[in-house]
Parts: structure tokens; sequence; C-alpha cells
């Protein structure tokens, strides 16, 4: 039974794999790739990820976080030999489709993966409006409420106005230590 979805025409695919292992699939797809010398018809395998901007302790923290848990993207002709390799590949649940026929990624779905890939910055969204009443979620005011002064939505950081000590204070903090009330 032939697996060809694209008609022999090189496409992206969605794989299905373990979540939190889509790096040793990918790795491990490369190698038998290589050593079943299927290079002409499996071309490369990526697990996409962005940057994305955490509180760890304190700190701002710049990490890179998967697009797509459980998924890897692979550029390949689909054939019943490329086909049989990715799917033996360990970790690999299957190919994102309809039965055993993989579908793929669309060219515009593509494009967003790889805008989001290739941004060197991660740029907040302004999700506070002034005056908004908010509560302080980490740092040596937690739980304190306040509202919102102000925002910069490239540098990450909101101003607050507290009250501490019978009066109104201003703090500056990271967007992620703040909560809507």
């Amino acid at each position: 039974m032939a697996r060809q979805a694209s008609d022999g025409q090189r496409n992206w695919y969605a794989i299905h794999t373990y979540a939190g292992y889509e790096n040793a699939v990918v790795r491990n797809l490369k190698q038998r790739v290589e050593s079943l010398g299927m290079e002409e018809l499996i071309f490369d395998a990526v697990a996409p990820t962005e940057k994305t901007i955490r509180v760890k302790g304190g700190k701002r923290v710049e990490e890179e976080e998967r697009i797509f848990p459980g998924y890897i993207l692979v550029d390949m002709v689909v054939t019943d030999e490329s086909w049989y390799v990715v799917r033996n590949t360990p970790r690999v649940t299957g190919f994102v489709g309809t039965g055993v026929n993989p579908v793929p990624v669309t060219d515009q779905e593509m494009l967003d993966v790889v805008s989001k890939m290739k941004k060197d910055t991660t740029k907040h969204e302004a999700t506070f409006a002034i005056d908004e009443p908010i509560i302080i979620a980490d740092g040596p005011f937690k739980d304190t409420e306040g509202k919102v002064i102000a925002f910069d939505a490239d540098s990450g950081k909101i101003k607050v106005s507290v009250a501490m000590f019978g009066r109104e204070t201003e703090l500056e903090l990271d967007m992620l230590q703040v909560k809507r009330i």
C-alpha cells in the first residue's frame, strides 16, 4: 500500500513524538537517514523552538521553548521506504495525517514557524491598561496590590503604584512579576 500523500513531491511533515524527546528523535532520525542512505528522500528534521522570557529566582531568564511540544518537522519526499524510516525511528509515534497518509504542513504554516524561530528578540505583549489593578506575583513585594502607571512592551518592564508606609510608591517590575486582580 503506497503512502504517497504528496505524489513524490518534497514537503514538510509534522511527526508526533514522545514529549520531551524531540531533540533525541531529530538526532536519531538524522543518523538513520545517513546510515541508511536516505539523503535523497529525507532532507532535514527540526524541533522548532522560540525564545521566551521567564522569571526564575527573581531574575529574568531567556529560554528556548518548544513551539510544538511532542512534535518535530521533517522535510522529505514520502515513499514507502522514507515513511518506514521515519515511522520506525525510536520514540516516533506517527505522522500527522489521516490513517497512514501523512498530510503536508502548508507553506503558510511553515512560514509562521520559521518566523517564530528566527526572532532574535522576544517582545512582550502589552496586556495591561493604565490604572488597571494588579497584584505582584513574584519578588520582595509579592502579594502586594497596586495599579499600573506605565509599561514598555519592548523591554517587558511595568511601572506600578503601590501603597506603602502610608503613601503611594512607584515600583518598576518585570511584566512577568504581576497579574491582574
